[in-house]
């Protein structure tokens, strides 16, 4: 009798520690399932902070634009209550300050378009160790202590861009490369990646190269002074749309013949290779990518597992496509970005890839 009820007692906690195995297992799972910083104790509506490294771009002045339409959707919704937008003009220190800031107010979530990939690491840190949701999108840091990184990817960018051009030269030609701020990742990263391509073909030859901020007249009074110290160049491998509006400005000012460049969804730019008959070829990034932001900061602080990085898709606009966005340019502003439509349900599709 003693051993039945022994083997009974024996028994009872076999299935007692399974089902606290399996508990433990679920709450677990809970736990991973949970985006990173999130703890589960913020509430809708929540608080919203941009920490923007400049806003006079005009791309910035866009995207800017595409955060307040998101957060007013957010709003009607109940999910979001404020919107704090922050310009640090150009100054990476400023820009801890106003994240800092928005710590000590203890914002929900955290939106960085960062102006150092190394020196917001720290605060951006903080804030997630404080239970904040923090989303960094276009310009990226190096750190991984944050919820998710949001942006297209920007080592294929400069490879796509390198490949074309190399292409239209028949692997043989003398260029000028046109880089956006040294620093800035999403600058620095589009270099890297024309890099290999150029590095493998050797009869392209690289005179010179600028970095200036992405707007036009910057661009422009660059590549003048190129053009006055450079009788021959074969094609601009610009890695930034405002910078090849003002290189091809530069060209047609100068009395110049154009030459094959890339670039991006910049409206002059995209007009002027209409208007010239341009050999060209650029991509976009999307300036919704901060509403995307927003929208997935406040999906993690629901509870939603959000992927630790999103990877936009590069479209490519050539010839065949070039129409279809300049049909559309009178939508935007005439120095801005054409850029694609947007909604919830393609935000909810990024969000699903793993």
């Amino acid at each position: 009798m003693s051993r039945i009820a022994s083997n009974l007692h024996l028994g009872r906690a076999l299935l007692a520690g399974a089902a606290i195995a399996v508990f433990s297992l679920a709450i677990a799972s809970q736990a991973n399932a949970a985006a990173a910083c999130i703890k589960g104790d913020r509430k809708a509506p929540f608080t919203v902070g941009w920490a923007n490294i400049y806003s006079v771009p005009t791309w910035m002045k866009q995207t800017e634009g595409t955060i307040t339409d998101e957060v007013a959707t957010l709003k009607k919704a109940g999910l979001v209550k404020d919107l704090m937008i922050t310009d640090a003009q150009g100054n990476a220190q400023t820009q801890i300050q106003q994240i800092q800031s928005m710590i000590d107010a203890n914002l929900d979530a955290i939106i960085v378009e960062a102006g150092s990939s190394t020196a917001l690491n720290r605060v951006i840190a903080d804030a997630c160790t404080k239970g904040i949701a923090v989303i960094n999108f276009d310009s990226l840091v190096d750190t991984d202590k944050l919820t998710a990184k949001i942006n297209t990817d920007s080592n294929e960018w400069g490879s796509r861009a390198a490949t074309w051009l190399v292409d239209q030269l028949h692997g043989k030609g003398k260029i000028v490369i046109m880089n956006g701020p040294a620093g800035v990742s999403v600058s620095d990263d589009r270099r890297k990646g024309a890099q290999p391509v150029l590095a493998a073909n050797p009869g392209i030859e690289v005179i010179t190269e600028t970095n200036t901020e992405y707007n036009v007249a910057p661009a422009q009074e660059a590549m003048t002074s190129l053009l006055f110290a450079h009788p021959d160049i074969d094609g601009v491998l610009s890695l930034g749309g405002a910078l090849s509006a003002g290189s091809v400005m530069a060209f047609d000012r100068q009395g110049r013949a154009q030459v094959p460049t890339t670039g991006e969804n910049a409206r002059q730019f995209l007009e002027l290779w209409k208007a010239k008959k341009l050999k060209g070829w650029a991509t976009m990034q999307p300036n919704w990518l901060g509403a995307l932001s927003v929208y997935t900061a406040v999906k993690a602080l629901q509870g939603q597992d959000v992927p630790a990085f999103i990877k936009v898709p590069l479209p490519v606009i050539d010839d065949s496509t070039i129409d279809g966005y300049l049909a559309k340019a009178k939508d935007f502003p005439a120095d801005g970005y054409i850029y694609s439509s947007y909604d919830q349900a393609l935000f909810d599709k990024l969000l699903a890839q793993h």
